[in-house]
């Protein structure tokens, strides 16, 4: 088989329409791989005794889609065998049990691709300028991730 003809992709989407798992996954099959590793990050219900009504999320767009396009060339350094990547974030509102964010790699072999997801998730939210506003039943807040680079820079 000629494996030249399935180059590796990598597929960066935000937008504000609902998810697809389906739609996600399917970017990233190969012929080649034994292996689609998912991450879906959903809306829960409830943060640390409050109820949550849903999320709100905005970006920096164009610095986003390039933080993530680092990212992706970080896990084709780290992982050389993977294939193809798909990293979906959604913008504005996320009702609760939504994925406010889908990440798929496909490689020969589980471990590559789901050591590869992990960094994946584990670095966007460290570098990637996506801001999330959590809406309680009284209040809000902007959350800030602990991983967050720029946040922990100012303590």
């Amino acid at each position: 088989m000629d494996e030249s003809k399935d180059v590796p992709k990598d597929f960066i989407k935000l937008k504000s329409e609902k998810l697809s798992v389906d739609e996600v996954s399917e970017l990233v099959i190969s012929p080649y791989c034994g292996a689609v590793s998912l991450f879906i990050g959903t809306t829960r219900n409830n943060f640390e005794g409050k109820k949550v009504i849903h999320l709100e999320y905005e970006a920096y767009t164009s610095m986003a889609e390039a933080e993530i396009k680092k990212i992706c060339r970080d896990v084709r350094q780290k992982w050389p065998s993977v294939k193809h990547i798909a990293v979906h974030h959604r913008l504005g509102v996320v009702p609760i049990t939504e994925a406010s964010v889908i990440i798929a790699v496909s490689s020969p072999h589980r471990a590559e691709s789901l050591e590869a997801v992990m960094y994946c998730i584990n670095t966007l939210k460290a570098s990637v300028p996506i801001w999330k506003k959590e809406i309680y039943e009284d209040e809000y807040s902007w959350k800030e991730n602990k991983e967050c680079f720029w946040a922990n820079s100012e303590k």
